[in-house]
């Protein structure tokens, strides 16, 4: 297999690309990323010289850089990771989210349709369905109703690529995944900004009073569910991706507070550096998500492996043990970003 993964620096496409990797050793990986601040090739310091990876830096939104990537490669399997991601950044400037996950999404399909790829693994997220109230659950048959332009440009790409499945058939699959969390994410995210802050002694900002819900998914459940839609996954169709675990966000902070209590010698308790802060998404930030995965479950055989305890001691174990990591990847522009996201509240 010649796979050609977009956006493979980053925190999912980094763990996928391990993944296939040590689960397809004969399998050829090329890894196409344009490394904005998100995308880091230390996330693949480990696999760099293995013999079936590379790495292609470029733009998916760069025609003549994709027709050229395509030409050389020519690959079986596309599985896109590359997109803007954070809602967050997507409130303060839209325009990188409209370039990158709606154009790109569709010059690469473009490239896929012309190569006659053999299969295209669109990556989406549960956030294009928009929010739930406190009973019920997503199916892959709920309407689109994004809240934010993160989500409208994810919901955006993927009814591009339906369209290029009924009117060219390029053989393309769906995924919307939950709440990823593990080694390699890059710091804005929840999980590392707490574990980080705790462990200088700063705040741990929490929007509101934290009692938004998310399904939580450990990030190799997540790869090995990818690597099934890949290899299985019914062409045309759209899998849901979950962890089957619910919990607010309160919930999760305290339990990285007790989790580095167990770990880290500190006089005082991080659960006193808790802060709630106004929430700058107001509306735009969705109260619930929780994803029925019935469909990959019974198709596929796939169920979640990694509960949340043992998640979060796993993802605090990695964090605490590369701070380096860590604050390589902080630069300047995060730290502007942080205080215009967190400061002065």
């Amino acid at each position: 297999m010649k796979l050609l993964v977009t956006g493979g620096a980053g925190f999912i496409g980094s763990n996928f690309i391990r993944h296939i990797l040590t689960t397809h050793p004969d399998w050829r990986v090329v890894n196409f990323d344009k490394l904005t601040y998100a995308g880091n090739l230390e996330n693949l310091r480990d696999v760099e010289s293995s013999d079936g990876y590379s790495f292609v830096q470029g733009d998916i939104a760069d025609r003549e850089a994709v027709a050229q990537l395509f030409s050389d490669l020519k690959p079986q399997a596309v599985v896109n990771f590359a997109a803007e991601s954070h809602v967050d950044r997507s409130i303060l400037d839209a325009s990188a989210f409209i370039e990158t996950n709606i154009k790109g999404t569709q010059v690469l399909l473009e490239a896929a349709r012309e190569y006659a790829v053999e299969r295209f693994v669109q990556i989406s997220t549960d956030e294009v369905y928009g929010t739930l109230g406190e009973e019920g659950a997503f199916t892959e048959h709920s309407p689109l109703v994004p809240n934010n332009p993160y989500a409208a440009s994810k919901a955006a790409a993927d009814l591009v690529c339906r369209s290029y499945w009924k009117a060219y058939g390029v053989p393309l699959v769906i995924t919307r995944s939950s709440n990823n969390y593990g080694p390699y994410q890059f710091p804005e995210k929840l999980l590392p900004v707490m574990i980080r802050n705790a462990l200088n002694g700063k705040e741990l900002p929490v929007y509101g009073e934290g009692k938004q819900v998310r399904d939580w998914l450990y990030v190799e459940d997540n790869c090995r569910a990818l690597d099934l839609v890949l290899l299985k996954g019914r062409t045309g169709e759209v899998y849901n991706i979950g962890g089957d675990c619910e919990r607010r966000n309160i919930e999760i902070v305290n339990l990285i507070c007790d989790i580095l209590a167990a770990r880290v010698d500190e006089p005082r308790s991080f659960k006193e550096l808790i802060t709630f802060i106004k929430d700058p998404r107001g509306a735009a930030h969705d109260f619930r998500y929780a994803l029925d995965c019935s469909k990959l479950q019974s198709e596929l055989d796939w169920k979640p492996s990694v509960d949340l305890e043992e998640g979060l001691e796993r993802t605090v174990d990695w964090y605490l043990g590369n701070q380096q990591w860590v604050e390589s990847v902080i630069t300047g522009e995060y730290q502007e970003y942080y205080q215009k996201v967190y400061g002065g509240r």
